[in-house]
Formats: C-alpha cells, sequence, structure tokens
C-alpha cells in the first residue's frame, strides 16, 4: 500500500515532468537569480525564532486559507518579527504556487524557504532559480545518495538547507550528512499523523551544535514553550498563521512577547 508521501511524490514527479527544462537552462537561471540571504544568520539570532508559511491547504486538513494576496501576508509576517518566510510551492496537495515564491522574495528583505518536495537535481537547480535562500530536504523521501548530492549541491549554489526527519532512523541518515540546520516534523508524511512527542524525543537527540527547528502542530505558546525546554531554536508555523485574523499578533503570541 503507497503511503501520502508516495503519493504526493509521485504528483511532483509529473508537475516536474510538466515544466522540465534543460539541466544547461536551468543551471543558467540559477546563476542569475538574485544573491541568497542567509538564513542560518537569520534564524540563529538571540530567541526563539519563526519561520512563518504562506500555506493554502494540506492533505491532512484540505483548506486553510484563499491567500488571495501573499505578497501582503510575507509583509505581515516580516512585520511581526518573522526570520524566515516559507512558501509553498507544492500545488497539488497544499495549493502552492511557484509564482507566490518569486513575488514574496521580491517584496520582502529577509530570506524565504521554498517549501516543496524536492526529490530530483533539476528541482536544487529551479529552487536557487526561483530566488529561495532556504531549500527543505525531506529525508523520507529520498535515498541516502540523493540526500548527499542535493544537500551539496544546494550549498554550492549558496542556499542554506532545512533538513526534515520525523524519527530516529531519519536523525541517523541525516547526520551522515553534516547538516547545519535539523527540521523535526511531528507530522509523519507516511500517515499524516502527529505525534505530541516528537519534540520532546527527538529535539534533544540532536547534536547542540545543530540549529533545531520545529515543524507541524505548533498552536500555542504552551506548545512552544515545551519545546523551547527541549532546545528548539526556531519553529516553522503554517495553519496558525493564515487562519489569524492578525498574523502579526499571533506572532508575538506564539513567541510570548
Amino acid at each position: 500500500m503507497s503511503s501520502a508521501l508516495d503519493s504526493i511524490v509521485a504528483g511532483v514527479l509529473e508537475d516536474v515532468a510538466a515544466r522540465q527544462i534543460s539541466i544547461d537552462e536551468i543551471k543558467k537561471k540559477a546563476s542569475q537569480a538574485p544573491s541568497p540571504r542567509d538564513a542560518y544568520v537569520a534564524l540563529n539570532k538571540p530567541g526563539t525564532q519563526i519561520i512563518a508559511e504562506i500555506k493554502r491547504s494540506s492533505p491532512s486538513k484540505g483548506a486553510l486559507a484563499t491567500i488571495a494576496d501573499p505578497v501582503a501576508l510575507g509583509h505581515s509576517y516580516e512585520k511581526g518579527g518573522a526570520a524566515v518566510i516559507s512558501v509553498l510551492t507544492e500545488q497539488r496537495r497544499f495549493g502552492g504556487k511557484i509564482e507566490d515564491l518569486v513575488a514574496v522574495r521580491d517584496a520582502v528583505k529577509i530570506p524565504v524557504l521554498r517549501k516543496d518536495f524536492i526529490v530530483t537535481q533539476f528541482q536544487v537547480y529551479e529552487t536557487r532559480a526561483l530566488g529561495a535562500d532556504l531549500m527543505l530536504l525531506i529525508v523520507a523521501a529520498l535515498n541516502d545518495q540523493q540526500l548527499r548530492d542535493y544537500y551539496t549541491l544546494a550549498i554550492d549554489l549558496g542556499m542554506n538547507v532545512l533538513v526534515e526527519v520525523h524519527d530516529k532512523s531519519e536523525i541517523e541518515r541525516a547526520l551522515k550528512i553534516s547538516p547545519k540546520i535539523i527540521g523535526v516534523n511531528a507530522r509523519n508524511l507516511k500517515t499524516l499523523e502527529i505525534n505530541e512527542n516528537a519534540f520532546a524525543d527527538l529535539l534533544p537527540a540532536l547534536p547542540e551544535e545543530i540549529l533545531r527547528v520545529a515543524e507541524s502542530g505548533i498552536s500555542t505558546r504552551d506548545q512552544v514553550y515545551k519545546a523551547e525546554q527541549v532546545g528548539v531554536k526556531a519553529i516553522l508555523v503554517g495553519e496558525t498563521l493564515v487562519r489569524a485574523g492578525d498574523p502579526v499578533r499571533a506572532i508575538s503570541t506564539l513567541l510570548g512577547k
């Protein structure tokens, strides 16, 4: 039986094939993109930082928000003190748009994360060509060679990489490539279930020198506080912010300001 992740990746591969250009062309576009902003420095500032996500829908929750003006939302996130803005670009399950990322990156001054399922070399070059500063690599979606190759390529292109794990075996695989940033996703992408103990179980297992990010299922200040107690440096939040009438205030509430 295929998992939710398998289904998502299959759709991603179809969509990539439909828009793919030659490697030489995409390499040229990547070389012409605006210089990357340092997402690691942005996330490593004093205090807990937030990666604020522009997210219309999800496989687990369905439609979340219309987001007719992603640039306006990006400005709100920046005003609210977000360190990084995450933009979904996967269309089938998350309602994301590549155009959103380009528009938001052009409009804000802080780093932007491309949130997608990167499973081909083409997408790594494409991510830089779109102007992204930070790229997501999901360990569960990649074999060890792909994980190493795409990570190395992203770094060579000047991007930072958020390496996502959701269990101890994936942490072991991730550590083999010596990443600077690891995100613990409380949502199992194969089953779409949330593990409420994921942060407490997994964040302390990461070496101290790694910048630790808590992803998924965060909606209250208490949850953020508990993650902070086990070593989190940043939180990635989407649903709570896109559903908030006032995202600036929502960011302050989550960070306890």
